[in-house]
């Protein structure tokens, strides 16, 4: 029903300004073969993933008027998608190249404040997506213009819908830079708004920026740490890589629970990991036998291996934690402390579950947290932000430094 609604108010809107159009442009063979129509199913393909099919929607917006502005952006956001993933680098600048000018080119022709409005914030995700040279710069000054415009109408702004987007795609922004209290600060003003589009997404990567401001409130993050802290998944390398370089493990183990000069060393190196950048890391954490961190016998392989893109789930991180704890602390009761409880306060882990006593351990020392239904959710994967924040509050409460 919405999307009839929406595309009556398209069509509709094509009608009225279909004396804008410029010369030149094919004839529409319907009421809903119109620029408007053809840029408002592009921008929604794109959120889809769909990038070729959103393309020529924009292409054929473009066909219907070679002025239309907001089109002309769309395939701008369109080549920095098509870039962001590219390896061979003369590939990817051709790419961005391209962005950049069709960009430029919508600028030019755009005529009225909600054009112009809804070009800059595709601008700041195009400079978001590609990431070319200087491209946060970019983005800030493309957010800037956006909000010196006076006469910006919501409904005109047929995909965005509110003027609340250009501060939930700058936040999208300055997350990917990894400028997370100027993420925070620019989400919450899409929360505090009133309910909109952008709304549901601005809440979700706010609670997500939130953890990492609290978790580094008192910390100047290494580049590894916020690297990892902005990944919506993590992987056991990331794992070995914080804790190394964050927590410093190797030294930290060293002179809590080792003789001077005897620290343990792993009996061999995976081969999975000889070509890992965080192979050092890895190898730090197989030193001291972490549990949860160790290496499994690989039946394809015939061989023990790491697997360091493994993605790390909420059980298994809080294994680690308690093997950190127990080991740190010399309390090796950790271990056992909640065996034989009766009864569990997570609805998702039974007192049976073998990561019961881990959970237990990680959530009644605020290592972790649980859902407000009480959920630990032990079989989803730990996101970036939770990791960071595990690991500094376990900094924080051995009184590591």
């Amino acid at each position: 029903m919405k999307r009839q609604v929406m595309l009556i108010v398209v069509s509709t809107l094509a009608l009225a300004m279909a004396g804008c159009a410029s010369k030149g442009g094919m004839k529409p063979i319907s009421d809903e073969d119109s620029p408007a129509h053809h840029y408002l199913m592009g921008m929604e393909l794109l959120d889809k993933g769909d990038l070729a099919q959103a393309e020529g929607h924009f292409d054929r917006a473009l066909a219907l008027d070679p002025k239309y502005s907001t089109a002309m952006a769309g395939k701008a956001l369109t080549a920095a998608m098509k870039a962001e993933p590219l390896s061979d680098e003369a590939h990817r600048d051709l790419e961005l190249k391209r962005a950049v000018k069709l960009l430029g080119d919508a600028g030019d022709v755009a005529k009225g404040d909600s054009p112009k409005f809804s070009i800059r914030v595709t601008g700041i995700r195009a400079y978001t997506h590609g990431k070319p040279e200087k491209w946060f710069e970019e983005a800030q000054d493309l957010y800037d213009d956006a909000r010196k415009l006076k006469k910006v109408k919501k409904e005109e702004l047929l995909y965005y819908r509110g003027e609340e987007a250009l501060d939930y795609f700058m936040g999208v922004a300055a997350y990917r830079d990894l400028q997370f209290r100027d993420a925070e600060d620019l989400l919450s003003r899409v929360t505090q708004a009133p309910p909109g589009r952008w709304h549901e997404p601005a809440g979700a990567l706010f609670k997500h920026v939130h953890k990492i401001v609290r978790a580094t409130a008192n910390y100047t993050l290494t580049d590894v740490a916020k690297k990892i802290a902005i990944k919506d998944e993590v992987v056991r390398s990331d794992v070995a890589a914080l804790l190394v370089d964050d927590l410093h493990l190797d030294r930290l183990m060293a002179g809590r629970i080792a003789v001077p000069g005897q620290a343990p060393k792993a009996s061999f190196t995976p081969a999975d990991i000889l070509n890992n950048p965080f192979k050092s890391e890895i190898m730090i954490a197989l030193n001291w036998g972490l549990r949860g961190l160790e290496t499994s016998f690989d039946q394809t392989t015939r061989a023990y291996l790491f697997h360091p893109d493994a993605p790390i789930k909420r059980k298994d991180l809080a294994f680690i934690l308690e093997d950190l704890l127990t080991k740190i602390s010399g309390n090796e009761a950790l271990a056992t402390a909640y065996f034989g409880q009766d009864r569990s306060p997570y609805p998702d882990v039974t007192p049976t579950s073998p990561w019961f006593n881990a959970v237990m351990n990680a959530i009644s020392r605020n290592l972790m947290e649980t859902e407000l239904s009480g959920a630990f959710r032990p079989d989803d994967t730990a996101d970036g932000a939770e990791l960071l924040l595990s690991v500094l509050r376990l900094r924080d409460a051995m009184n590591i430094y």
